[in-house]
């Protein structure tokens, strides 16, 4: 057994209280062997490793619970837009330019930015899944993949292609990363595909065992057609097309009303919050005090970094804390210690991924915020600079199944250098494909 202790520094724990104590991992299996608070004998568990990680605060892994890792190559491509004209003018024509080695590239840049900022786990539907599945294996994230379908504006047999090859991916992906990889199946969402194939996808998802992913009620134009066509609410759709239930997790859920709720809390269905894409899209903002007291499981999501435009967790937490406050015209809505379980255990759970809590037999997934900083001086309540004040910047340490992702500032399993250089080649070909042909 070959173990390491992080000594010296604060945890927090699941509770949401913050003890000084050192944590010992072993690397072999990848867990959290022991925690040592002051007053236990040996804190460092015997480990074969000492670091020190004086002054700092150590958290579960952040988990990125919604994103499309490989709109790196997009970030800043096209802004300033509403959703739909976003989309259908800007976002589809590129991404119709995408070649796997792009959706690579692109997702080594998402990997490399999420590490920096603490993030262990991640949730991404997009395209050529299989690259995805790569980076991840060689990056040692760990994440819920899924290749996105949409079947509007295609023939019946392009449509059901699309199908198919979510539910491959999903049953030939899962497990892989020496199962640091979980796999769903992910139609876009209810507006973009046909009923006969959210049908099929939860029946396939049941059959596979496998999660499902959508996006929902993201904006009015997704909530209005499906009220008008069919007399009902999206979620209320969504669960006579056997789509809800424990293993789903829906991304936004800007626009749901009282009933949806209680219908996602019924069956325990998770709902992704994407504060900074909502906000930049115009979207709305989604009832999260409300979500969180009829105990929907809430995590948080920065979505593609097109439309965000970054993937740093903290500021979602931040923005989810803010604009929480501010829809309920309530300063105690939505509070600091609520988003920080959001990033955490609730993103763990709504994704249903290990992970999300620091304590004995635990993965460890972890990251270690230096507090050694003019923004989070004077340290009152590390809670509270974790949700208000904390930067993806003030992560020393990011580790990943006992593994350093990030050690002291420097990543450890991807070539940043290269991988940065790499980024802006391939987004200079692929934007000059978009433009020029």
């Amino acid at each position: 057994m070959s173990t390491f202790s992080l000594v010296g520094g604060s945890v927090l724990r699941p509770d949401g209280t913050v003890v000084d104590a050192d944590v010992v991992i072993d690397r072999d299996t990848g867990t959290i062997e022991s925690i040592g608070t002051d007053g236990d004998d040996g804190d460092d568990g015997g480990a074969d490793e000492i670091v020190d990680v004086s002054g700092c605060l150590i958290t579960p892994g952040l988990v990125n619970g919604h994103g499309h890792a490989a709109m790196t190559l997009l970030r800043g491509y096209a802004d300033d837009k509403p959703l739909e004209a976003w989309l259908q003018e800007d976002i589809w024509p590129i991404e119709a330019e995408l070649t796997p080695e792009d959706i690579r590239v692109g997702t080594e840049l998402a990997a490399v930015e999420m590490i920096r900022s603490g993030v262990t786990a991640f949730a991404d539907m997009y395209f050529a899944e299989d690259r995805v599945a790569d980076v991840v294996d060689e990056s040692g994230l760990r994440a819920r993949l899924g290749h996105g379908v949409v079947t509007v504006a295609k023939s019946d047999d392009d449509a059901w292609a699309d199908l198919e090859e979510s539910i491959a991916v999903a049953k030939r992906l899962d497990g892989a990363a020496d199962g640091r990889i979980e796999t769903a199946i992910m139609p876009h969402s209810l507006t973009t595909v046909g009923e006969a194939y959210l049908r099929e996808a939860a029946e396939a998802a049941g059959d596979a065992g496998v999660g499902l992913h959508l996006h929902a009620n993201e904006t009015v134009d997704e909530v209005e057609p499906i009220v008008d066509e069919r007399g009902m609410r999206p979620i209320e759709y969504a669960d006579e097309l056997g789509l809800l239930g424990p293993e789903t997790f829906l991304a936004h859920g800007v626009h749901l009303d009282d009933n949806e709720i209680e219908l996602l809390a019924e069956t325990k269905t998770s709902v992704i919050h994407c504060p900074a894409s909502n906000m930049k899209l115009a979207s709305g903002i989604a009832p999260i005090q409300r979500l969180r007291e009829a105990d929907v499981t809430v995590g948080l999501g920065t979505d593609g970094a097109a439309s965000n435009n970054d993937l740093d967790i903290f500021d979602e937490m931040r923005d989810a804390a803010m604009i929480g406050k501010l829809a309920d015209g309530d300063a105690s809505a939505v509070p600091a210690a609520a988003v920080v379980e959001m990033a955490t255990q609730g993103g763990s759970a709504a994704i249903g991924l290990p992970g999300g809590a620091i304590e004995p037999g635990a993965v460890a997934d972890l990251a270690v915020i230096d507090l050694d900083a003019a923004h989070l001086t004077p340290a009152h309540d590390p809670v509270s600079h974790l949700a208000y004040a904390a930067r993806g910047s003030d992560v020393r340490h990011t580790i990943c199944d006992g593994q350093f992702l990030l050690r002291d500032g420097v990543v450890q399993t991807l070539d940043e250098p290269a991988v940065l250089s790499a980024a802006r080649e391939h987004a200079a070909a692929l934007v000059d494909r978009a433009q020029y042909g």
